[in-house]
C-alpha cells in the first residue's frame, strides 16, 4: 500500500497508539471501544509490530470484526467493527 490514506475505510473513531508498545495499545483500545457503540468502525494505528498478532486476537476473544489491515512502512492500521 503507498503512504496514502484516502483509500481507507471510513470510521467512527481514531485510536492513536504510535509510539506505544504491547499491552498499551490493546489496553487504550479496551478502553475506547467501552466508549462506542455496536457497529461503529474503530481505526488503530500503532508503530508496535507485536499488534499485527495482538490486534487479530483482541477481535477473536471480544467478536470484533477486524475489517481492514494495512501497514505503510512502520504505522500499522486496523479498521475495527465493534460487535453486537
Amino acid at each position: 500500500m503507498s503512504d496514502t490514506t484516502a483509500n481507507l475505510p471510513e470510521h467512527d473513531a481514531l485510536l492513536d497508539t504510535s509510539g506505544l508498545y504491547c499491552p498499551e495499545p490493546v489496553m487504550l483500545m479496551h478502553n475506547k471501544v467501552r466508549d462506542m457503540t455496536p457497529g461503529e468502525i474503530l481505526q488503530v494505528v500503532a508503530t508496535d509490530p507485536a499488534t499485527t498478532r495482538d490486534v487479530p486476537k483482541f477481535c477473536q476473544f471480544l467478536g470484533h470484526e477486524l475489517v481492514e489491515q494495512h501497514t505503510a512502512g512502520e504505522v500499522y492500521r486496523y479498521f475495527i467493527r465493534l460487535a453486537g
